[in-house]
């Protein structure tokens, strides 16, 4: 198998020692800390069983908790940020270097870098899918850049050797879109219940609301943990927030996040007369967040595999959102509703601020995800 290597200890018997796992390179074009990035680290947490784990990708956050973790972590010129031949030079530079079995991609930016850095190496390409919406509009925007894109993932997935997504949803739009020659296999992002639990245990301010939240009063505490963006639909959630203040006079939302939209989301909350229970704090530590929450409410265009809902089912939250991509995968009929029936989204919070209407966690743990991963790079062995 490429990536395993044999160590003789120039005995005349010449008994060899055991082979060296193979490798798994993981490129991941971003820095910072996000859905992809979690998705890296709990990754790293748990460990690919019978496989060494390491993650090339740009200097700064992420790198900096793979190190506080001790996983195996490269830095270099790679991603958006390098440009297309530093980063084909940076990826094929440490292929040739560690000889991995695998390259597993990560995002747009990686996939196109692994399909032209890996010719010729004997490394596997793998990608995993965490991306792609429904409505091309979502992440595109346009009709010429979508059409663009399609054509560029048609090309690399004729070198792919195996493809991942994280949802059932996030499959058949890339079946629809895409049309890949190789049976696309989903593996969801998995979450461990008791890990969830004890982080906002360590980082929720006992009895209190995140720092930047909004006054808390005896009614649900309402959080939203997205960026501030068009594609989120908070002007949605603040209308529905209006209509729930109606039946739930004590009730608070924070808006945690940034965006292009903030400015605008703060003046339609004045506007609405919620300036004293709307609060937008702008970043947050997501644990603390939902530590001082009642319900988490997401009411996007789309989601693939959305970490913000399995956490908050983990924590123990209630939590609305919209039937969209992979949410009907996470959640029961009762918390999905659609973000223009202001009435209907308020209702369902109602219901959710209640602790025995709330959804249940049964879902795939970390340890099965990784499990799961090793045996699509055995497969396309």
């Amino acid at each position: 198998m490429a990536g395993a290597s044999t160590v003789h200890d120039g005995a005349a018997s010449r008994s060899a020692a055991p082979l060296a796992p193979p490798i798994a390179l993981w490129a991941v074009p971003v820095p910072e800390l996000g859905g992809v990035a979690r998705h890296v680290l709990d990754t790293a947490a748990v460990g690919l069983p019978g496989w060494r784990l390491v993650v090339l990708c740009p200097e700064g956050a992420l790198a900096e908790k793979l190190r506080e973790a001790g996983a195996a972590v490269i830095t270099g010129p790679f991603g958006p940020a390098a440009g297309f031949a530093a980063s084909v030079r940076t990826l094929r530079r440490n292929v040739r270097a560690l000889r991995p079995a695998v390259v597993h991609a990560h995002l747009a930016y990686a996939d196109v870098i692994s399909a032209v850095a890996t010719i010729g190496t004997g490394a596997k390409y793998v990608t995993t899918e965490h991306g792609i919406a429904g409505d091309d509009a979502v992440y595109h925007g346009s009709a010429w850049k979508s059409r663009l894109m399609a054509a560029v993932h048609s090309l690399r997935l004729r070198r792919v050797s195996a493809v991942i997504a994280v949802s059932e949803a996030t499959k058949r739009a890339m079946l629809a879109k895409w049309r890949p020659r190789q049976a696309v296999v989903v593996i969801p992002n998995g979450v461990d219940v008791e890990e969830v639990r004890a982080r906002l245990l360590v980082t929720a301010p006992a009895g209190a609301a995140a720092a930047g939240s909004a006054s808390v009063g005896d009614g649900p505490r309402l959080l939203s943990l997205s960026r501030l963006s068009a594609e989120k639909r908070i002007p949605d959630l603040l209308a529905a927030f209006a209509e729930l203040r109606r039946t739930h006079p004590d009730a608070t939302l924070t808006v945690a996040g940034e965006g292009p939209d903030r400015a605008d989301l703060e003046a339609r909350a004045r506007e609405l007369g919620l300036e004293s229970v709307v609060s937008f704090p702008g970043f947050v530590d997501a644990g603390a967040a939902m530590g001082a929450a009642d319900v988490v409410v997401q009411l996007s265009v789309w989601e693939n595999c959305s970490y913000t809902l399995l956490d908050a089912v983990a924590a123990g939250l209630g939590v609305v959102a919209t039937p969209v991509g992979g949410n009907p995968e996470i959640l029961p009929e009762r918390c999905l509703v659609a973000a223009e029936h202001s009435a209907a989204v308020a209702a369902a919070i109602a219901l959710q601020a209640d602790a025995d209407k709330r959804p249940e966690s049964v879902w795939v743990t970390r340890a099965e995800m990784a499990r799961r991963t090793v045996g699509v790079y055995e497969e396309a062995m």
